[in-house]
């Protein structure tokens, strides 16, 4: 994936650009319907936290990338992170299943989609802890000297971790190629952020550690592209890690067994109103770059590799016994 630059002139981006992206975006979102589909059919089992709504954070901050030599990092709800790095639908809906087909052979589910080829170095089921994780490759990648950005996706939940603090202050003592993302949906499953949280904006943080921290609009996909873009070349070319406060909404509840009655329906209809996937489409139009008849196309193809992907999760078998004995240290 390529820089900005590359894409935009004079501040129009080109059409095939933004047309990847909001194929991508549609993809996740009938993938994550079919999983609520499928886990209601008892399909799917175990925890599973669906990303509705947040598409533009994961599409923008991970098309900003080189996947050749940066790597991602995230928390449980990391469906789309994998799929917008490239990971196989099928391969993740087999996970989600417990199939030995999945990413992970079967063994990781929804909380842990692993995909080593498209450097994406997982989903991690324990609140914050993929920030010190993510640190460490971001330490390994300063060390060897190749060039490469780790971006590490966590919750606002998460940012109260004391691991969170830690890491920031080491980043920095170390000068080290990273970029931090508060994906803050505003729930830390149903707890309200300002509830929990004496400090609402969460850039400010960044002070403490003498780093940048900036606040960005999660709805707006050209919007995050820009300023995770913006973070990752300067995280790149001085070693510098950033803080990015990215205020996005889920659209379900925190997770399958949630019914996310804390929320007013006037909330929920309101970040509705600002659905990220149809921004992006209402930009493209506005700008001749799109019909409702390509947007339709798109959907289309995105609900056909969403029904594929269960299709095949369906199909494959289950891991074997003997399985249950490998992929462990003792």
């Amino acid at each position: 994936m390529a820089k900005k630059n590359e894409h935009s002139k004079n501040g129009e981006y080109d059409k095939e650009f933004l047309l990847g992206a909001l194929g991508r975006m549609l993809n996740i979102r009938r993938f994550e319907e079919m999983s609520a589909q499928m886990y209601g059919l008892k399909k799917i089992g175990g925890f599973c936290h669906l990303y509705n709504g947040q598409e533009a954070v994961a599409v923008g901050s991970i098309a900003a990338l080189d996947l050749k030599k940066d790597y991602v990092l995230t928390a449980y709800r990391d469906h789309a992170h994998a799929l917008a790095c490239g990971m196989d639908p099928k391969a993740a809906m087999a996970e989600l299943y417990g199939k030995a087909t999945g990413c992970s052979r079967g063994k990781g589910g929804s909380m842990h989609l692993f995909d080593v080829e498209n450097h994406m170095l997982g989903g991690n089921g324990i609140v914050g802890a993929q920030i010190p994780v993510a640190t460490g490759v971001a330490l390994a990648q300063a060390y060897r000297k190749d060039g490469g950005v780790t971006l590490v996706y966590f919750g606002d939940g998460a940012i109260h971790q004391g691991s969170f603090h830690e890491s920031l202050n080491l980043a920095r003592v170390w000068n080290l190629p990273i970029v931090y993302i508060v994906e803050n949906n505003q729930f830390g499953m149903g707890t309200a952020v300002h509830r929990v949280s004496a400090v609402e904006n969460f850039e400010v943080k960044a002070k403490a550690y003498d780093i940048p921290g900036i606040a960005i609009d999660g709805m707006d996909f050209v919007t995050v592209y820009e300023g995770v873009s913006a973070a990752v070349e300067k995280a790149r070319s001085e070693g510098l890690p950033h803080l990015l406060h990215i205020k996005t909404y889920r659209y379900r509840g925190h997770s399958m067994s949630d019914p996310a009655k804390y929320r007013t329906k006037e909330q929920v209809d309101e970040y509705k109103a600002q659905d990220p996937i149809l921004m992006l489409k209402s930009r493209m139009l506005e700008a001749k770059q799109l019909t409702d008849k390509e947007f339709d196309e798109l959907d289309k193809k995105a609900k056909a590799l969403a029904k594929e992907a269960a299709d095949f999760a369906e199909s494959s078998e289950e891991p074997s016994l003997d399985s249950m004995y490998e992929d462990i240290y003792a």
